[in-house]
C-alpha cells in the first residue's frame, strides 16, 4: 500500500499528497473509517480522489492509501437475484449490519464467501487432462459449471487476462465456495471460482456479430414499428410522469434476453422500492418461477453518494459482460442516464474543470460513447454467442428533447423511443409517440421477421406512412373539423384510430394482451391494414363512409388484441374470412351500381 495525506476536502472530492506512485483510477481508502475511493487524476505528488461514501467528519490530514488495484466487480456465482448499491456492495448484508442507513465504510464481500457450490468440472478437459493431453488455457475457455438458480447456470471460465499456458490442475466434482482455487496452469497462475475485473475496462470477445437478431419484448409498439437488436442500443426520453420506468419494467419482464441486469441509477428512492418489493413477485413467463431467479439490481437512489452513482453503470456493465461471455443474452436497464450526466456535472464542478454546455463536462459525449459501445453481439472465446443490449431512460428537463443528454445520447444510440406527453396523459401505453421515435436496426432485422411472416416490412412503412398521413390531416380537423373532409381523407382518420386503439396501445393488466407474440403482432397490423385499403377500395366506387363504419367488423378489429390468444390463429383467419365477405358485399354492390 502506498500512504499518503489529505489535503483538501471538497465534496465527494478529496486531494491527497503522497499518492504520486499510485495508478490513475486505483482504489484508495481515506480516513479512519476507511472510505473507499477512486483516483480521478494525478497533478506530480497529489492525487485527486473521488470518494463513493459520504466523508462528513473528515478532517485534513487523514492518511489515505492506495491499494495498488483499480475498482473491481467480484464475478462468480451468487450474483443474481442480489441487490448492490453502486460499487458491489450488497444492500441486503449491510442492512443487516447498519440499518436503515449504512455507515461511512461499512464493508461486505460482494459475494458469500462461505457458500458452498456445487461445482461440476468441464467433462473434456477432465478426460483430456487424465489421459495427459495438454489443455490450452486459453481465455474464456469454460472449464466448469456451478447452478447458480433455476434458470442460470455460472460457467467458470479462464480469465480474459491470463497469462496463458496450459492447465495442469482441476478440481474434480464436488463443494467449493467462491475463493477456491478450481484450476491452475504451468505459469503458476491460480483460477478462483469467483475472478476479479475492472469495472471501466470492458472485457474482450472473439468477435462482433451483426445485430439481425430482434430482442422480442411483446410489446407490438416496439416489436414492429420500432424493433431493438440483441446486442443494440436504445433511449427512452420522457419527461415526468411519462413512463420511462414503467416501460423499462415491461421490457425486463417479457423481452427474451436470458439475465436482466436494472441500474436505478439516481432515480427516486420510492422508484427503487417499486422495483424491489415488485420484482421479486413477478412471475417470469418462460420459467413460471419468480424474475429475481435472472435479475441483478444496483440500486443508487438520489440520497445516496453522487460519485457512486457516476459508477454504478460501469458496476452493471461488468456484471452484464460477464454473463454475456458465458453465451447468455443480457439487457441493462440504466434509469437513468440524465442523472448520472448530472453526477457527472456536479464532479466535474467540484474538481474545477471547464464547463461546456448547461454546465456538463465537455468530456460527456465521449462518456456516453464509452457506455453505450460496450452493447453488441459477440462470439465469445469459449465459441458460444452472447449479447449486451442497453436500454437506457433519459429523464430531460421539462421534456425538452434538445437538451445535451438527449441530443449527445441520440449520437451514440439507433434506436429512439420518445414517450409523449399527451399520450401519456390520454392514458396511451406505451406512451412511445410513433411520430418522433425511430429505429435504424429494422433493415437488420428484417430478415428475421420475414420468416414470421413474408409482409412484414410492407405492412410495416404502410402503417407508418399512414400514421404520418394522419398527423397531417389532423392539423386541417383542428382548422375546419372532420366533416368537411372527403370520405377517404376522413377514413384515413378512422384507420389510424384502429391502430393506435388495436394495435399500439397494450393493457399490462389484461391476461392477453400484456403480451404479444411476434405471429399475432404481424397478423394484427395486417387485417387493419387490409380493412384500410378494402374500405379504400369500396369508398372509390361511391360507397359511403358510414356505410363501412356502420359494419360490425371495425369495432371488433379494435377489441382483436384482447380478444384473441396469442396462440389462436385460427381465430384470426376466421376474423380475416368474416371481414373480406362484409367488404366483398359492399364492394359488389357498388360495382353494380357503376356499371348500371
Amino acid at each position: 500500500m502506498i500512504k499518503g495525506r489529505v489535503n483538501r476536502i471538497s465534496g465527494p472530492i478529496i486531494r491527497a499528497s503522497g499518492l504520486g506512485e499510485a495508478g490513475l483510477y486505483d482504489l484508495v481508502e481515506v480516513g479512519e473509517k476507511r472510505i473507499i475511493g477512486e483516483i480521478v487524476r494525478l497533478e506530480r505528488d497529489e492525487a485527486v480522489i473521488q470518494v463513493y461514501e459520504d466523508d462528513t467528519g473528515m478532517q485534513v490530514g487523514a492518511d489515505a492509501f492506495s491499494t495498488n488495484r483499480p475498482l473491481s466487480a467480484l464475478l462468480g456465482p451468487g450474483l443474481i437475484g442480489t441487490i448492490y448499491d453502486g460499487i458491489q456492495r450488497p444492500l441486503e448484508i449491510l442492512y443487516k449490519q447498519d440499518g436503515t442507513f449504512m455507515n461511512p465504510g461499512s464493508q461486505s464481500d460482494p459475494l458469500d464467501l462461505s457458500k458452498q457450490w456445487h461445482f461440476i468440472p468441464d467433462p473434456d478437459i477432465e478426460a483430456a487432462l487424465h489421459r495427459g493431453e495438454k489443455v490450452e488455457a486459453k481465455p474464456g475457455l469454460i472449464i466448469g459449471r456451478v447452478k447458480e438458480t433455476e434458470s442460470i447456470e455460472c460457467k467458470i471460465m479462464v480469465p480474459p487476462n491470463t497469462k496463458g499456458g496450459f492447465i495442469t490442475e482441476l478440481k474434480g466434482e464436488g463443494e467449493e465456495t467462491c475463493t477456491s482455487i478450481i484450476a491452475k496452469t504451468d505459469k503458476g497462475e491460480e483460477i478462483p471460482l469467483a475472478q476479479w475485473w475492472p469495472v471501466r475496462r470492458p472485457r474482450p470477445s472473439s468477435q462482433r456479430l451483426s445485430p439481425d437478431q430482434p430482442l422480442v419484448t411483446g410489446l407490438r409498439v416496439v416489436d414492429v414499428l420500432f424493433p431493438l437488436s440483441k446486442g443494440g442500443t436504445a433511449a427512452i426520453p420522457g419527461g415526468f410522469g411519462t413512463g420511462k420506468t414503467m416501460t423499462q419494467h415491461a421490457v425486463a419482464k417479457w423481452c427474451d434476453a436470458d439475465v436482466i441486469i436494472y441500474i436505478g441509477c439516481g432515480e427516486r428512492g420510492n422508484e427503487m422500492t417499486d422495483v424491489l418489493t415488485d420484482f421479486p413477485k413477478l412471475t417470469d413467463p418462460r420459467t413460471g418461477r419468480s424474475l429475481m431467479e435472472r435479475t441483478i439490481l444496483i440500486a443508487n437512489t438520489s440520497n445516496m453518494p453522487v460519485a457512486a452513482r457516476e459508477v454504478s453503470i460501469y458496476t452493471g456493465l461488468t456484471l452484464a459482460e460477464f454473463y454475456r461471455d458465458m453465451g447468455y443474452h443480457v439487457a441493462i436497464m440504466a434509469d437513468s442516464t440524465s442523472r448520472w450526466a448530472e453526477a457527472l456535472r456536479e464532479l466535474s464542478g467540484r474538481m474545477e474543470e471547464m464547463p461546456a454546455e448547461e454546465g456538463f463536462p465537455a468530456y460527456l459525449p465521449t462518456r456516453l460513447a464509452e457506455f453505450y459501445e460496450r452493447a453488441g453481439r459477440v462470439s465469445t472465446f469459449s465459441g458460444a454467442e452472447g449479447s449486451v443490449t442497453i436500454i437506457g431512460a433519459v429523464s430531460p428537463p421539462g421534456g425538452d428533447f434538445s437538451e445535451p443528454v438527449t441530443q449527445h445520447t441520440k449520437r451514440f444510440i439507433r434506436c429512439f423511443w420518445a414517450l409523449d406527453r399527451d399520450l401519456a396523459n390520454a392514458r396511451h401505453y406505451p406512451a412511445i409517440s410513433w411520430i418522433d421515435s425511430y429505429s435504424e436496426y429494422a433493415e437488420e432485422v428484417k430478415p428475421w421477421w420475414e420468416r414470421v411472416n413474408p409482409i412484414w416490412a410492407e405492412v410495416r412503412q404502410k402503417s407508418l406512412d399512414l400514421l404520418k398521413k394522419e398527423q397531417r390531416l389532423a392539423e386541417i380537423v383542428r382548422l375546419i373539423g372532420p366533416d368537411a373532409l372527403p370520405d377517404d381523407q376522413r377514413l384515413v382518420l378512422i384507420a389510424a384510430d384502429i391502430i393506435k386503439d388495436g394495435f399500439l396501445q397494450q393493457n399490462s393488466f389484461d391476461e392477453i394482451d400484456m403480451y404479444c407474440v411476434p405471429m399475432k403482432q404481424v397478423r394484427l397490423l395486417e387485417l387493419i391494414m387490409a380493412f384500410y385499403e378494402k374500405s379504400l377500395s369500396c369508398i372509390k366506387l361511391g360507397a359511403p363512409l358510414m356505410k363501412i363504419t356502420g359494419l360490425p367488423i371495425r369495432e371488433r378489429l379494435s377489441r382483436l388484441k384482447s380478444e384473441v390468444k396469442n396462440e389462436d390463429a385460427e381465430a384470426l383467419a376466421d376474423f380475416e374470412r368474416e371481414m373480406n365477405a362484409a367488404l366483398d358485399d359492399v364492394e359488389r354492390q357498388y360495382r353494380s351500381k357503376e356499371v348500371l
